[in-house]
């Protein structure tokens, strides 16, 4: 059995020594029966831009993939089995895994899945983030209203892609971005 407290504990120092943030660790993929590889996720994000470019990915991904051969070597199995390592940006319809994304997305719809029911028996909430206080996370959910739950009842949550979303975050480097090549035909 995989540890996902234990594979934090080792990623964590390899993320902050590139200056970046820890957004998620994540392990899915078949059961140990299957054949199909495990895929362990890192999402990670660089704080003054709140994402990763493709270069900062490759870089974590060779410290990360490092520090877990080393323990491997040493003997410590931190994957059973076969898995592929993914090292990504958490894009704009980025998961919210920290008190203070709570916060700073404030305003925003998100989507939650908990472990406990709210409005007696919903698991699923959706709707416009009103912040956290606390512990407490607040929501106004289209189908009942404010409702509030307990950041530790959260199974998943995300931002939802929407226009207001967009607007509210921009590519890191859009240069280039209106020129249309044309190629000639011959």
């Amino acid at each position: 059995m995989s540890d996902i407290a234990r594979i934090t504990e080792l990623v964590l120092p390899e993320v902050k020594a590139l200056g970046f943030e820890l957004v998620r660790v994540k392990l899915f993929g078949k059961s140990e029966v299957g054949d199909e590889e495990h895929t362990l996720q890192i999402m990670a994000e660089d704080p003054a831009t709140g994402q990763l470019v493709i270069d900062q990915c490759a870089q974590l991904s060779r410290r990360i993939s490092d520090a877990i051969d080393a323990r491997e070597e040493q003997g410590e199995v931190l994957v059973e089995g076969a898995y592929r390592l993914e090292v990504s940006s958490p894009g704009i319809d980025r998961p919210l895994t920290r008190p203070g994304d709570f916060a700073k997305w404030a305003g925003h719809e998100v989507r939650a899945m908990l472990a406990s029911p709210v409005d007696g028996n919903r698991k699923t909430v959706q709707g416009d983030l009103v912040g956290i206080e606390g512990e407490l996370v607040s929501l106004d959910d289209r189908k009942s209203g404010r409702v509030t739950f307990m950041l530790g009842d959260i199974h998943s949550a995300k931002l939802v892609l929407t226009d207001r979303l967009l607007a509210a975050t921009r590519p890191l480097d859009a240069s280039g971005a209106d020129e249309i090549l044309e190629e000639q035909e011959g």
